[in-house]
């Protein structure tokens, strides 16, 4: 199975990958992983990808399109594998369309896993860290005994500045910018296929394993 795996920050889309992993043995291939063994290995991409990484610099589609389809010729993706992070636009999306065909696969299903902003944003927002001990607790999922107090060591809890509401809200909103043009053009391809983040965990993979099991 051919998979590539999209969902906002705080959809639960890391736990759902690790979860379709365990169960069907695909690797989970994320663009981060990619570049990393790449540079790693020393390829000739990994390198290119390395020289604008150490300065900054974003990597040009051509360079991480070529990182793809060295990773996706691997003797491990004979049985599938499941895309995080890739495509991110349009362009890129119609070279990995260009990538499997080269390579004799095709996609089975871009899954979505779909959540309301305003869920998104409380699950976002609510995480909370001891300056003391580091202890991560969240407001709604695991709360302290005391409020703004550390079960832990009794130190004071903050809230991260990249966890208060304005920055929350900006991050999902250029996300929700940013792949929706993707989410268009995989549901033009018939590949699109939404799952209901807003359930237990449990129950959300409940439904992703009736999905996949269709591939059998």
């Amino acid at each position: 199975m051919n998979l590539v795996l999209m969902g906002l920050p705080g959809a639960g889309k890391g736990t759902q990958a690790e979860k379709i992993v365990a169960k069907y043995d695909i690797p989970h291939i994320s663009t981060g992983d990619m570049f990393r063994a790449a540079m790693k290995d020393e390829t000739e991409l990994g390198l290119k990808a390395k020289s604008f990484m150490d300065k900054g610099e974003l990597v040009p589609d051509e360079v991480t399109i070529g990182i793809v389809r060295e990773r996706l010729s691997k003797d491990d993706c004979e049985k599938g594998f499941l895309l995080d992070g890739f495509p991110r636009t349009v362009p890129q999306a119609e070279a990995l369309e260009n990538i499997l065909s080269d390579l004799n696969k095709k996609l089975d299903f871009c899954i979505n896993v779909q959540v309301d902003q305003e869920i998104l944003m409380e699950r976002l927002t609510g995480r909370r860290i001891c300056k003391g001990c580091g202890a991560t607790y969240h407001l709604v999922f695991n709360p302290p005994t005391k409020p703004d107090t550390c079960d832990r060591c009794g130190g004071e809890l903050y809230q991260r500045a990249d966890d208060n509401e304005a920055t929350v809200k900006n991050r999902l909103e250029v996300n929700i910018k940013q792949s929706q043009p993707l989410l268009d053009f995989y549901e033009s391809k018939g590949y699109l296929r939404n799952i209901n983040g807003q359930q237990d965990i449990n129950k959300v993979f409940v439904d992703l394993d009736e999905l996949l099991s269709t591939l059998k």
